[in-house]
């Protein structure tokens, strides 16, 4: 595999992804992205859930995050890299403006090129939001 197409610090490239959607930096998101970019987001009505595509696109995409749920987080993260794919497996816990609170497991699948993420592509559980959900 050709080392342009994936992050030269593997694993922890995608940990300091994770800090900065835990610190709701949108900036410092997108230093991560490649100009072409693609999310997939984990609902919506398509086969993939919502696609974003390109840097404006996918800069609102990850801004929905935020919008949907003021107080997301995406705890117990653990990142893997294998030549131009990784995962980071977490657990997302958020509260929607009604009160909503969601904890459910997800991963993201990425796809690398020249040392930046090409695609992200979310799942997490469909678990019911629940009062006091525990993991």
């Amino acid at each position: 595999m050709d080392k342009t197409h994936q992050p030269a610090n593997g694993a922890d490239f995608l940990k300091a992804f994770s800090d900065a959607w835990n610190r709701h930096d949108l900036d410092g998101l997108m230093t991560f992205m490649a100009d072409d970019c693609e999310f997939h987001a984990a609902a919506g009505p398509e086969l993939l859930g919502k696609t974003f595509k390109g840097r404006a696109a996918v800069r609102e995409g990850f801004a929905l995050a935020w919008q949907t749920f003021p107080d997301a987080q995406w705890l117990d993260g653990d990142h893997f890299v294998c030549g131009d794919r990784g995962v980071s497996e977490w657990t997302f816990v958020g509260t929607k403006a009604d009160g909503t609170r969601i904890e459910a497991r997800g991963v993201d699948v990425f796809t690398f090129r020249d040392g930046k993420i090409a695609v992200k592509n979310a799942f997490r559980k469909d678990r019911p939001p629940v009062a006091g959900a525990q993991r």
